[in-house]
């Protein structure tokens, strides 16, 4: 539960101008999200982001949630997001959450994270390692970063720039 959720992503969809699908709070998460994906559908949306209002890879009870989110409603792609200006927390923060999405799933094949969203990227000039130990310890590349509070500043990670970086 992330107090002010939901408003908060009413004030981002109306700047936005995209239509949000909610209940409100004290929900069946996989629920709500499978309602969504079949609103969606049923409304020729043809892409459907999800919200888990955060999940504390230590907080057993949120990560069985989420990983009931995922069986049932099966998402073409899963991020991580995280902040980039915590350094090699954020990479161990990663590997946990990544490795409770298998220890509480009850599939013999669970699904892992696909990608990364990093935050606060422009804030890291010397903590740039600590991304490559992410994209390390899992094998999934970071998809986007966040370079700024607009959101113009969520971009692609440029690979050249990160290169640069750790060789300077």
């Amino acid at each position: 539960f992330r107090s002010g959720a939901v408003e908060q992503l009413k004030v981002h969809t109306r700047n936005l101008d995209v239509e949000l699908f909610e209940q409100g709070y004290n929900k069946d998460a996989s629920s709500v999200a499978l309602n969504g994906v079949k609103y969606a559908g049923e409304n020729g949306f043809d892409v459907v982001l999800i919200d888990t209002a955060g999940r504390m890879q230590n907080n057993e009870p949120l990560m069985r949630s989420l990983t009931k989110l995922i069986a049932r409603n099966r998402p073409d792609l899963i991020l991580f997001v995280g902040e980039a200006l915590v350094g090699n927390d954020g990479r161990d923060q990663l590997v946990l959450f990544d490795k409770a999405l298998a220890d509480y799933s009850e599939s013999a094949d669970p699904r892992r994270i696909d990608g990364m969203i990093l935050t606060k990227f422009d804030t890291i000039d010397d903590k740039v390692g600590a991304a490559v130990s992410m994209v390390h310890s899992t094998g999934q590349p970071i998809i986007f970063v966040g370079t700024g509070q607009k959101y113009t500043n969520l971009n692609r990670l440029n690979v050249s720039k990160v290169v640069k970086s750790l060789l300077s």
